[in-house]
């Protein structure tokens, strides 16, 4: 027996009313997979970037270091790069205390280093817990997610006025479109640099982007990342008006490695990183990365993060060295602290991070090859 379809006339007009038949009732029978409990509109990123610009002078810095960074990722020299900051942003007063005091090392230090400040505001977690500034900015569970959205881009724009390269992790890829002005440098993290659509985000972004290694240790799709970004794509995203629209990228040419450790213990070593270096090349992409001194290299133990910024300082001075820089977790003060007590002023709410004297002490150490 056939159905209605199958005996129906084949003719262009019958079929277009079929269709047309078709999606009527499949709209109002459709319901969503999973009901939200409520949803609400949120501005779209020309109206927030509107509501909390950059000045000229700002992009014009922006613009400049992303140069930079770019040109030191292509093998074209360049002071060593160092990515630090806290773990994660959760008090804007303590971060823009932070950002100015790392801009006066930047300045003092200008010419041996180039200092990029981490403003991270998502944090992945491998169960449950606070999921960062942007999320829940207010630390209570009341997850104020366009509170969230505003607080974080006016920190992001007074922290870039200051003259502060800034650096982030982007997780959720609806947010680049409206941060990703103020962005000097962007990490996808081990979670997701296998992600095809971080692949592709990455593509489209105007900066350098930096895919970590999987938290076992592995790099390979880290490496097939950095590949895939450097290719143009055709995909989904929000243009600045929050329409979903059809992106077309150009692909992204310094796109790079971040060498975190993972499991399987540390990856900072000559060798690991020669290793690297070699599959790479054998990928046909850039060799040049960076090395996360925190997470798997230090085993997690904020003070351990010395001993491989020596180790990775070394590596730098070499010839030909793949290793254009590196990344620090640090903070006003050293350690970390659990959100379910009195918080202490500039110590992180995430991971323990170095203090900030002794992070300064480092990097100029950095600057100096550690003659001193």
């Amino acid at each position: 027996m056939h159905s209605p379809i199958e005996s129906a006339p084949r003719s262009p007009v019958r079929l277009r009313a079929i269709a047309r038949e078709t999606v009527n009732v499949a709209v109002q029978a459709s319901t969503p997979l999973a009901p939200a409990q409520s949803t609400s509109p949120l501005l779209s990123p020309a109206a927030l970037r509107l509501s909390s610009s950059l000045s000229a002078d700002a992009v014009a810095q922006i613009a400049r270091t992303r140069r930079r960074l770019s040109e030191s990722f292509a093998g074209k020299g360049g002071a060593p790069i160092v990515i630090v900051g806290p773990c994660s942003i959760h008090c804007e007063e303590a971060a823009l205390d932070y950002a100015r005091r790392l801009l006066l090392l930047r300045e003092e230090l200008a010419g041996k280093v180039e200092i990029v400040m981490r403003v991270y505001f998502e944090k992945p977690r491998t169960g449950l817990g606070w999921k960062g500034f942007l999320y829940d900015p207010d630390l209570d569970g009341s997850d104020d997610l366009a509170r969230g959205l505003a607080r974080s881009r006016a920190l992001l724009v007074q922290i870039a006025e200051m003259g502060m390269p800034i650096a982030t992790e982007i997780l959720d890829p609806m947010v680049a479109e409206y941060f990703a002005d103020c962005l000097s440098w962007v990490a996808i993290g081990a979670r997701t640099s296998e992600s095809q659509i971080h692949r592709q985000l990455a593509s489209d972004l105007p900066c350098p982007v930096g895919f970590k290694n999987a938290t076992s240790g592995d790099v390979m799709s880290a490496l097939h990342s950095v590949r895939s970004a450097g290719a143009p794509h055709t995909f989904l995203g929000l243009d600045s008006y929050g329409v979903v629209s059809v992106r077309r990228s150009r692909g992204n040419e310094a796109a790079h490695l971040v060498l975190r450790g993972g499991t399987s213990g540390p990856n900072y070593s000559a060798l690991h990183v020669q290793q690297v270096a070699r599959l790479a090349r054998e990928q046909g992409t850039s060799a040049s990365l960076i090395v996360d001194c925190s997470h798997g290299n230090s085993g997690k133990d904020c003070r351990r993060q010395a001993e491989v910024v020596r180790e990775v300082g070394k590596q730098m001075r070499q010839e030909a060295s793949p290793v254009v820089g590196l990344m620090m977790e640090s903070h006003l003060e050293e350690g970390s602290q659990s959100l379910s007590e009195p918080l202490r002023y500039g110590v992180s709410v995430t991971d323990p991070c170095l203090g900030f004297d002794e992070t300064a002490v480092l990097v100029k150490g950095l600057a100096l090859g550690f003659e001193d």
